[in-house]
């Protein structure tokens, strides 16, 4: 199946046409087989990619590939993360794309040290180090706006309002962030039909929904005369402040939000320890997208150029302020780090499988329009490159199949370990990089800790824009 296209491109070869980009990616995923994808009318999804741009060498032409897809909504609660690894806690859609492109460096990657070549690496300077070829370089693209941050958006009158207007906030104390608007999947445990997540749910298992900008509404207010006034108000997030910061106001319209702050994604009950897209993406703009672990192999981190975003309600100066502003100021990082925030740009093409256009699908007697169940990861690499998941495992298994390589999905913290450790088994001893030359290397924290740029550039960014940042519970990553 194609995953790429070829454009000719006007003598401004630096632009990228936002909706060249979301046709590919839309036609990459209606490509894919039918399981886990949302039932037409009656269930939504998000979906995120990351594409792999390689300009010509005469600069006027340059060649577009999906390497990665994801599509999903939900996050796990807490209690449901695994000390061993084995569990995808985040399968919001931004996040599988980008897990997804990791198992797809680690395969490029392991093209370069056994001498096959790589599409994507050149031989760096420093030894064992790779780094970019000339005229290649990488996009995201999402088919929404980030939960978080980025999807606290002002309402103006020429905006489709998403969701019908309330008259009242009262009882926002019992909410999630959103209102009586909070997204809840049917998950009703016998009813599921057969695409949706066959393992049964229990309060370790359950997923979290995803919240963002369909907590939206026109507040309707009363002044003394008993005349109703339309307020102005905003998109609104279901994600929550991390602890010891400020706190959502929770006033009507425009007060209801803090503007700029970290953010945890939501649960249904349970609180969940997953950051917002929002902050994650910020966090690529500096530290890079490719993690601790192949930070060891790269001279340089690798940044997103470009974001492109669907359509669906956006705006220019919050999403800078979410995805840019918040870490411009960022200095003193090590070499191989700097502040590169990724150009922002929106398609006029909506993804057909999003909540606006289900709603505009649904028919009588389909059912409750909810999110999907499942998440869908497809990368470009060839052996298993679908991954479909439901509740952090795979997509089907049973309860008595958690605790095995059976469960686990290709994308969970010890299966991405698992092909990382491969790379460095494949690597020439005399080829390896200095970091990785420790003999008490072990654990998946090791790892982390010993790609010591990467943690020095992630300190600076800690304590220079995010300082509330909530720390990883170490005896999560002890595994082996």
């Amino acid at each position: 199946m194609p995953t790429g296209a070829h454009i000719r491109l006007p003598r401004r070869f630096n632009v990228v046409s936002a909706d060249e980009v979301a046709k590919l990616c839309y036609e990459r995923f209606s490509q894919l087989p039918r399981r886990g994808k949302p039932e037409p009318g009656r269930e939504w999804t998000l979906l995120a990619a990351v594409l792999q741009i390689t300009r010509g060498a005469d600069s006027h032409s340059v060649a577009m590939e999906v390497v990665s897809l994801g599509t999903g909504t939900k996050c796990i609660g807490q209690t449901a993360m695994s000390p061993t690894g084995d569990v995808l806690n985040d399968s919001h859609a931004e996040v599988i794309a980008r897990r997804g492109c990791i198992r797809y460096l680690i395969q490029e990657l392991h093209g370069a040290v056994s001498g096959r070549g790589s599409s994507v690496f050149c031989a760096a300077d420093e030894r064992g180090k790779w780094k970019l070829r000339p005229r290649v370089s990488f996009l995201l693209f999402t088919s929404h706006t980030p939960c978080g941050d980025a999807s606290i958006i002002p309402m103006t009158d020429s905006q489709p309002q998403p969701c019908p207007p309330v008259t009242s906030v009262k009882g926002h104390e019992q909410t999630d962030g959103g209102g009586d608007l909070k997204r809840k999947a049917e998950e009703s445990g016998e009813e599921r039909i057969s695409k949706q997540p066959h393992l049964e749910e229990t309060a370790e298992t359950k997923e979290e929904d995803r919240g963002d900008t369909e907590h939206s509404a026109v507040l309707a207010q009363t002044d003394g005369t008993g005349l109703h006034h339309q307020v102005s108000d905003i998109h609104r997030t279901g994600a929550k402040c991390v602890p010891g910061g400020p706190a959502d106001p929770l006033q009507p319209g425009v007060g209801y939000h803090s503007p700029g702050v970290l953010r945890v994604k939501p649960g249904r009950g349970e609180p969940t320890l997953s950051l917002s897209c929002s902050d994650k993406m910020a966090r690529w703009g500096v530290l890079g997208f490719q993690g601790a672990l192949l930070s060891h192999y790269l001279q340089e981190a690798l940044y997103f150029s470009t974001m492109v975003v669907g359509k669906c309600p956006y705006d220019q100066e919050v999403m800078q302020r979410a995805l840019v502003t918040r870490c411009a100021c960022v200095s003193d990082l090590p070499a191989g780090f700097a502040v590169r925030p990724p150009e922002l740009l929106q398609a006029t093409l909506e993804f057909p499988f999003s909540q606006a256009q289900t709603e505009l699908q649904h028919q009588a007697g389909q059912g409750r329009i909810s999110p999907c169940g499942a998440a869908i990861s497809w990368c470009n690499v060839t052996e298993q490159p679908l991954d479909v998941t439901a509740n952090g495992y795979k997509h089907g298994v049973t309860k008595k199949a958690l605790g095995t390589a059976k469960a686990r999905s290709l994308l969970c913290k010890s299966e991405l370990f698992h092909s990382f450790l491969s790379l460095v088994s494949a690597t020439d001893p005399s080829a390896l990089p200095d970091s990785l030359r420790k003999a008490e290397l072990q654990t998946y924290w090791d790892y982390k800790q010993a790609s010591q740029s990467y943690q020095q550039a992630w300190q600076q960014l800690r304590s220079q824009a995010f300082p509330l940042w909530p720390r990883s519970d170490r005896n999560l990553l002890l595994f082996h």
